[in-house]
């Protein structure tokens, strides 16, 4: 049996650098608002990159997490594991409100974050999270996706 996570320190968002989380703290950053499993459409002249509402096939488009995050790579070979050595080429596509970001950016979490609200529920109830409003890749052909560019919920 392998040995339990480490407890999260008390408020390490705050004082603990990124690179020098725990795995743990550094999961628990996540604050599952699904957007960054949405697929994104890059201008390749511009570098912009458009939202659209079209999940990766594995999320679970109810409670906005993976559903099967341990052995994703299984199934979306291409999925981006997020690091904090992989987070600075990463920034350009993370979603604004997300905790990995605005910690890079030096700025705080938002108060719905459930490291700061104390409850996981709070980005759904903020209207911050992709619950109930994506549909899956395997139901939209990539062709269409441009027909499914939205804002970013913040």
């Amino acid at each position: 049996m392998a040995d339990p996570a480490p407890p999260l320190r008390e408020r390490f968002w705050e004082t603990v650098p990124l690179r020098q989380m725990t795995r743990p703290e550094w999961e628990a950053l996540c604050d599952g608002c699904g957007k960054c499993c949405l697929n994104k459409l890059e201008d390749e002249e511009s570098g912009e990159v458009a939202l659209t509402n079209v999940a990766c096939r594995l999320l679970d488009g109810a409670t906005c997490r993976c559903s099967r995050y341990e052995t994703r790579h299984d199934f979306v070979p291409e999925c981006i594991v997020l690091t904090p050595k992989t987070l600075k080429k990463n920034l350009y596509w993370l979603p604004v409100t997300c905790a990995y970001r605005l910690l890079w950016e030096g700025r705080p979490l938002f108060d719905w974050h459930h490291l700061v609200s104390g409850d996981p529920g709070a980005v759904h109830r903020a209207g911050v999270s992709m619950a109930g409003r994506t549909e899956s890749e395997l139901e939209v052909a990539d062709d269409d996706w441009e027909d499914h560019i939205i804002e970013e919920p913040t």
